[in-house]
């Protein structure tokens, strides 16, 4: 028998009919959200960045491929690592078959990480994807937006993230070799200070009369919505049910060391 709490079909539906409301009431939450996002003032860009892509040098304006609305992933794969970020990994996983729909509907949905472009071609094979990944490799994109630190500002107990200072020294300091970020990072190749240098995001763009402007951005739990698989769990019996990295790149699962890795709850 399961230790859960169990019931009739009739609790079952006034159960459901009474959380109803309250996905409801968050629906319509999630759209004044969505109107406010929109209604944040653009920012114009003046910077020139550069990026290469499989089409050669790129400018900004260039990733929005024709179109007048630009996302970017800030996907974690550094100069030196040697794979990408296994979270970035699962995310990519979610929005690889959207980019056909968005570029459909005015929006370009791409990727940029500051591995030089041969590590992200090579990474992207093995992985089966298909959209757009750029590198900013030697450019300052995503140091500006948010989504890489240099070393002194690790070490410096201030890093900007998420609009906030964060300290990321106690766990670079950790130096438990069997840690959630020495475990992440040994799977990119790198070492926990390394990977750190690297984080998640995503920036929203606006082209207008040859103008690109910056509308959105948004790192850490904000990215929640995006990472798919969260979703689906979120509506599982037993929900993200995790106390440490359980999840892996989509081609290690039948691994040993997948294996060894992966941890859940059993239902009894």
């Amino acid at each position: 028998m399961t230790d859960h709490k169990t019931g009739t079909r009739e609790e079952w539906l006034a159960a459901r009919l009474e959380l109803l409301e309250a996905e409801k009431a968050l629906t319509r939450r999630s759209d004044e959200l969505a109107r406010r996002r929109q209604e944040l003032p653009w920012v114009r860009i003046d910077k020139k960045y550069r990026f290469e892509t499989d089409a050669g040098t790129a400018s900004l304006a260039d990733l929005f491929s024709g179109r007048s609305q630009l996302i970017i992933y800030q996907f974690m794969f550094g100069p030196d690592y040697m794979a990408g970020c296994p979270s970035c990994s699962s995310i990519a996983d979610g929005f690889d078959g959207s980019v056909v729909h968005l570029a459909n509907h005015d929006v370009t949905l791409c990727a940029v990480s500051r591995a030089p472009l041969a590590k992200l071609q090579a990474y992207k094979r093995r992985m089966g994807w298909s959209f757009p990944w750029a590198s900013s490799f030697g450019d300052d994109f995503n140091y500006d937006f948010g989504a890489a630190h240099t070393t002194e500002q690790l070490q410096s107990g201030a890093v900007d993230y998420n609009f906030r200072a964060t300290d990321m020294r106690p766990a670079l300091q950790d130096g438990d070799e069997s840690s959630w970020l020495t475990e992440i990072a040994s799977s990119t190749g790198t070492d926990s200070a390394t990977y750190a240098q690297e984080a998640p995001g995503v920036s929203a763009f606006a082209l207008e009369n040859g103008i690109v402007y910056h509308t959105y951005s948004a790192y850490a739990r904000g990215l929640d919505a995006v990472w798919g698989m969260y979703q689906w769990l979120d509506r599982a019996p037993l929900g993200r049910n995790e106390n440490e990295w359980w999840f892996r790149r989509h081609d290690e699962y039948d691994s040993p060391s997948a294996r060894a890795g992966f941890t859940a709850r059993a239902i009894s």
